[in-house]
């Protein structure tokens, strides 16, 4: 909340106003959007005029119209009206079991359902603690646990134990991978993400494989080959099916278009995303790594549009990521989004002529509590290049630059 009124309230206006649309083109826009979809109109101009101001207002909280509001922001449903959960998602240990255990019962010949439930729930807390945990150390965890399942495909398992087994060693692999490839390790980071790719075929996990490719397509984006982003996303789109990973396959092959500076594809891989994204339930664990957060879709948005010189769009998805990811006492919840949010200020103040605002939102970047090396180093680079075209001899570029460099040094780059 923001005094009286509700944050889906501000944030319509916010949409609106980036979008340079009035009340009323809001609504003509809107009206256009449901006649697409049902193939009539719904509703006259001037009523849903008025509802619209109450919307804004936070008098009245949209109900049939939701989703076709956030159809014309271009977003989802979940993202601008999120149904409201009491506190931040936690995992229920279902297991009941602690670790102890969990490891003893592992170092038995013969393996229960049960065990296998705890390892799953250990697999899905350590994807939950990928956003805000210590590279090192969930790399660490993430190693002793691969091993503990791996090793569980040579005991008596059942055929179901034995590809609940495959399934787990590919999830807790892509994890691995990812923590490797943020802390600028890109060669074994590319060989765990074949080693989960190789698991996920032989036990036919679609869900698997399309992450993979989206591994695959996110090392690509960092390293600026961006056609191959998008023949990654294609074949993990083909292979992934009607699943959530389809959502972020579209957004990474946005953000390769983007860069490539074909804003038609950008806005259709940005609706294909939008649109598969709508169609699934809301996820019970958002924070899982591998589970797409409707909430996450304004960062995708943010870099694509970004990129495509949309200013005031970028800024306004940036804001959004950063109210979702800072806690009232300032504490980084989601510190990697948050580093590309401030990335994102920082280009736009640079265009917008205020050198020393975007420096500080690219210092403020580089010093996040958690790092993903590559993406930083990708987009505070876009940042560095963006503050030299407008004055490359402000007394305190050289400062930044520097920083920037030792984030590239610490990936090989």
């Amino acid at each position: 909340m923001s005094g009286d009124r509700p944050t889906w309230a501000i944030r319509m206006i916010g949409e609106r106003r980036a979008r340079g649309w009035s009340q009323a083109q809001a609504v003509t826009n809107l009206r256009m959007a449901f006649s697409a979809r049902n193939g009539k109109e719904g509703g006259s101009q001037a009523s849903l005029l008025r509802q619209w101001k109450d919307w804004e207002a936070g008098r009245v909280k949209p109900r049939f119209w939701a989703p076709y509001i956030a159809e014309t922001f271009g977003t989802v449903t979940q993202d601008l009206f999120p149904t409201e959960r009491s506190g931040d998602s936690q995992l229920i240990d279902a297991a009941g079991m602690d670790t102890a255990e969990l490891i003893a019962r592992l170092r038995r010949s013969t393996i229960d359902d049960a065990t296998l439930r705890a390892v799953r729930v250990t697999a899905d807390r350590l994807c939950t603690e990928y956003r805000y945990r210590a590279s090192g150390e969930l790399r660490t965890e993430g190693h002793s646990w691969l091993r503990r399942v791996t090793r569980l495909l040579g005991e008596r398992l059942t055929l179901e134990q034995h590809r609940e087994a495959l399934s787990l060693a590919g999830l807790i692999a892509l994890l691995v991978g990812c923590v490797e490839y943020d802390a600028g390790d890109p060669t074994a980071a590319d060989a765990t993400r074949g080693f989960a790719l190789d698991l996920a075929v032989e036990v036919d996990d679609h869900t698997i494989m399309g992450w993979a490719y989206e591994m695959e397509a996110w090392m690509a984006l960092t390293s600026g080959d961006y056609h191959r982003v998008v023949a990654a996303s294609e074949r993990g789109r083909d292979v992934a099916g009607h699943r959530g990973v389809g959502v972020q396959l579209a957004a990474q092959a946005a953000k390769a278009w983007a860069r490539l500076g074909n804003r038609r594809q950008v806005e259709i891989a940005l609706d294909r995303g939008r649109s598969l994204l709508e169609s699934l339930p809301n996820p019970p664990n958002p924070d899982h790594h591998f589970v797409i957060d409707p909430a996450k879709w304004h960062f995708y948005c943010m870099d694509a549009y970004r990129l495509v010189d949309e200013n005031a769009l970028a800024q306004t998805y940036a804001d959004e990521v950063l109210r979702l990811g800072v806690t009232t006492d300032a504490e980084e919840r989601s510190p990697m989004r948050n580093a590309e949010a401030r990335a994102t200020l920082g280009v736009i103040a640079a265009r917008a002529g205020d050198l020393d605002a975007a420096l500080d939102y690219g210092h403020q970047a580089l010093s996040g509590s958690r790092k993903s090396l590559p993406t930083l180093a990708m987009v505070s680079g876009e940042l560095a290049r963006t503050i030299k075209a407008r004055n490359d001899r402000h007394p305190d570029i050289r400062q930044y630059l520097d920083q920037v460099r030792e984030t590239r040094q610490a990936i090989g780059g």
